[in-house]
């Protein structure tokens, strides 16, 4: 037992690793410092006998080509040029090799260059000479000036080539010294560098034993969030699962049986037993969705319900997502939640949306009857009080007319008040189609609507030049004339009635009542008139069904037109907005989203 524990502490990892360090710092270091000086002496040596190998080669080359000049000279067989002639192109090729090894060398490469100009000069003279030979005049003076040139030639190449041979030899001893020199300082300097890193490595071992330390608070950590997981799962009502694609093997949460009903872990965690508690009729899709799961890296969300053994049916939700470990194994990782609750909601919601939808045709049929089936006798009402007025009128009293004139304005109210019904119940109607059309077009129709009040208050309008924009026609029409008539009926008795509508486009991010906007541009258009004006405390209530600011017996109307400019507004996802100022006049500013 203590054995075991020594080689688990600490003080014996920290032994093995200082001694591991040691001995790889002592045969580094031995290492290095033999290849190091074998290395560089190696290179110096080859590098200085390849240079001097070259030089006797050229030197040889031209020696050979002279002997097999002169006796070709003496004897005039051409057997003797075949030296000659190939010598050439081996001191081109040992004249290339000498480049190569001495480039970084710029006092050997001049010595080269005057031993290639000598060279050629040699090879020059060969062949002036060679015409001399060819024709029989050896015996000339000019032949025997070409031939001692030639000896000067080779004693000029002789001694250029024992310079270069000294220079490299030169070099050699330098090189040597400076090795000697590195050779004394490059173990201290390496050994320093093994000692630097020696210390790092102490530093690294520090900070490794520091990170166990905190891995090992992290475990705690991990560990109370473990059973904080738990926790949640159990307040989420979820439960998590591993499947182990490789081995075919689960792994599942403790909640996850509890959402089936069952004790943490009281059966083994399988496909087969888990689809035991699948419902009948959910078992060949959830199969059927179980086998996707190895070919994707992402499962849909898939729906099923399963059978509690004390045959409570109850309905889950599961997701999964692939995932690979380190060794490349591939997992799924999944999620199971109880939607039971979710699902019974939604079926009370589908409930209550198709009584909602019976109501809804209800009261449609009950507006449709509110609406036209009520005109048939207000106009027999009016009807009667017109002959009443043709033939009557004369046997009434003075009371009487003022009975009569009541009936007729509460009768004309009821017909003002049905037409602005059908209106707004228009407004309501789902078959609504949106088009591209020309706002003016639409705002020119509007002011027909209402040109005779126009003529008659010699009201003056003035409007910018409105965009195209997807719209319902007919409503945009009637939210043109809704407004231009609020603006004309709320004028001042006396002041002829000026209204101006204005247009921009704006941005949402840029317009403080569009802050909430779900699109990024709105057509801007404000209706800015100067008539009585409205207290702005009631600029929200104006917009509701049948609210009224004044008096009836001053200003006709039902309350219903500027809730139908609501409702327009409403239906193309705009917003409208009313600013007013009592006896100074109002502003009402509609916003329509830019499709």
């Amino acid at each position: 037992m203590k054995k075991k524990y020594l080689v688990q502490s600490t003080s014996f990892l920290r032994f093995i690793l200082l001694l591991s360090l040691f001995v790889i710092l002592v045969i580094g270091g031995f290492t290095y410092r033999h290849i190091s000086n074998l290395t560089d002496s190696t290179e110096v040596v080859i590098k200085t006998y390849k240079v001097n190998v070259e030089l006797e080669q050229i030197v040889s080359y031209l020696r050979d080509a002279e002997s097999g000049y002169r006796n070709y000279i003496a004897t005039k067989d051409t057997f003797y040029l075949k030296p000659y002639l190939n010598t050439y192109k081996k001191v081109n090729n040992s004249f290339l090799r000498l480049k190569g090894l001495i480039e970084v060398n710029s006092e050997q490469q001049e010595n080269l260059k005057v031993l290639k100009i000598l060279t050629d000069s040699l090879f020059s003279n060969f062949s002036k000479t060679n015409v001399f030979v060819k024709n029989d005049e050896t015996n000339t003076e000019a032949f025997k000036t070409l031939y001692f040139k030639e000896k000067i030639i080779i004693d000029s190449i002789r001694r250029q080539s024992t310079v270069m041979f000294e220079l490299e030899n030169k070099l050699l001893n330098i090189r040597q010294k400076e090795n000697q020199s590195d050779l004394q300082f490059t173990p201290l300097f390496f050994y320093s560098v093994l000692l630097a890193t020696l210390i790092l490595i102490i530093i690294a071992y520090n900070k490794i034993s520091n990170d166990l330390k905190n891995i090992k608070a992290k475990n705690d950590q991990l560990l109370i969030f473990k059973e904080s997981t738990n926790q949640s799962e159990i307040i989420g009502n979820h439960g998590n699962w591993i499947w182990h694609i490789d081995s075919n093997k689960f792994a599942y949460s403790d909640n996850l049986y509890r959402l089936l009903g069952e004790e943490p872990q009281s059966f083994e965690a399988t496909f087969d037993n888990f689809l035991k508690f699948v419902h009948p009729e959910d078992v060949d899709k959830f199969a059927e969705d179980l086998d996707k799961m190895i070919d994707v890296e992402e499962l849909p969300v898939t729906n099923y319900r399963i059978i509690q053994k004390n045959a409570s049916i109850k309905y889950l939700k599961t997701y999964a997502k692939a995932f690979y470990s380190v060794d490349g194994q591939k997992r799924l990782i999944g999620n199971t939640s109880d939607i039971t609750d979710e699902i019974e909601s939604i079926l009370t919601l589908e409930e209550h949306n198709l009584e909602l939808e019976r109501n809804n045709k209800e009261l449609s049929a009950f507006n449709y009857a509110a609406s036209h089936d009520l005109q048939e006798p207000l106009r027999k009402i009016q009807t009667f009080i017109s002959r009443l007025e043709e033939k009557e009128a004369d046997k009434f009293s003075e009371s009487g007319h003022q009975y009569l004139e009541r009936i007729k304005s509460a009768a004309a109210r009821m017909r003002l008040l049905i037409d602005d019904l059908l209106q707004f119940s228009r407004t309501n109607k789902p078959d609504k189609e949106f088009v591209s059309a020309d706002l003016n077009d639409l705002f020119e129709n509007a002011k027909q609507d209402v040109a005779e009040i126009i003529s008659e208050k010699k009201a003056k309008i003035t409007c910018d030049n409105l965009p195209k924009a997807t719209v319902i026609e007919f409503q945009i029409q009637q939210l043109f004339s809704n407004l231009l008539s609020n603006s004309l009926k709320y004028s001042k008795e006396e002041t002829v009635p000026i209204i101006k509508i204005n247009y921009t486009k704006v941005k949402a991010n840029d317009t403080p009542e569009l802050l909430k906007a779900s699109k990024s541009f709105y057509h801007k258009i404000t209706f800015t008139d100067n008539g009585i004006g409205f207290d702005q405390k009631y600029a929200e209530k104006i917009f509701e069904l049948f609210n009224r600011l004044h008096n009836k017996k001053e200003y006709s109307g039902t309350g219903v037109g500027l809730s139908i400019c609501k409702k327009i507004v409403d239906n193309h996802k705009g917003y409208i907005f009313a600013k007013g100022e009592i006896n100074v006049g109002s502003v009402f500013t509609v916003y329509l989203p830019v499709n």
